[in-house]
């Protein structure tokens, strides 16, 4: 193989590699945008008088499975009741 040969070779993977990279970042800043916002509306939510501990955990739920919700409900209930919490 020929030097320049593999001068181009290295080129290309070089090309490849700074390609992905800076999708990458690209993404990253994305991210980061979107957890900006993120945090503006649950700030909007709380100046408005909404508990944001509680709709994270509504936003949490309804991504889950309904019977996982349900079936880790009636554990959590059949626990509080052996511990007299109910």
């Amino acid at each position: 193989m020929s030097d320049t040969s593999t001068d181009a070779t290295y080129r290309i993977a070089a090309d490849e590699l700074r390609a992905f990279i800076e999708r990458y970042e690209r993404l990253e800043a994305e991210k980061k945008d979107i957890a900006d916002q993120q945090k503006e509306v649950m700030a909007e939510a709380k100046g408005r008088g909404y508990d944001t501990k509680v709709l994270r955990k509504v936003i949490s739920l309804r991504k889950r499975d309904k019977d996982d919700i349900a079936e880790e409900e009636a554990v959590l209930e059949m626990y509080k009741a052996a511990l007299g919490m109910v």
